[in-house]
């Protein structure tokens, strides 16, 4: 585990989105995150067109100067419980030293202190994904007792966690 490798989280702008298309993940993994590749061109058409009428902002994890995962947030401004996280995933280089787990908790952090409003974030889980299950779980996301196109939703309590 490379847990002692800080990450940091930036918003993929103008600046660095080329290299955000770079992200990727091990193939057998793909459909779990998206159905297109680059992944991250698929958040950034979501954040220029909005789906659902949500605000979509794409950002980028960083270990270092490296660009290491990818993670989106929609969301409904003015809403307290209609935050949602998109397309989270470890680049296929990175995976497998920790840094998930340390993404997940910083992002929640990230919300918690620039969207105070927020009281849930929710997330969708493709069902054979059990690695996913078990780190949104891990980090206190709990089954909402719903699905959204197909895949079980889980929810954070922010106001608890």
């Amino acid at each position: 585990m490379n847990t002692q490798i800080r990450l940091s989280l930036h918003e993929v702008t103008r600046d660095n989105w080329r290299e955000a298309l770079q992200l990727g993940v091990h193939p057998e993994q793909q459909h779990f995150v998206a159905e297109h590749v680059p992944i991250a061109a698929i958040a950034l058409a979501k954040a220029y067109i909005q789906p659902g009428g949500r605000t979509w902002v794409p950002y980028a994890f960083y270990a270092g100067t490296a660009m290491i995962g990818f993670i989106t947030l929609a969301y409904d401004p003015g809403s307290i419980n209609n935050y949602w996280i998109f397309h989270f995933f470890i680049d296929q280089h990175y995976q497998g030293q920790g840094y998930g787990k340390q993404a997940l908790h910083l992002f929640v952090q990230f919300i918690k202190k620039y969207y105070p409003q927020c009281e849930t974030l929710q997330l969708t889980v493709h069902p054979e994904n059990t690695a996913a299950r078990y780190l949104y779980m891990g980090a206190g996301f709990q089954p909402a007792g719903f699905e959204l196109g197909e895949e079980p939703v889980y929810k954070l309590d922010l106001k608890q966690h």
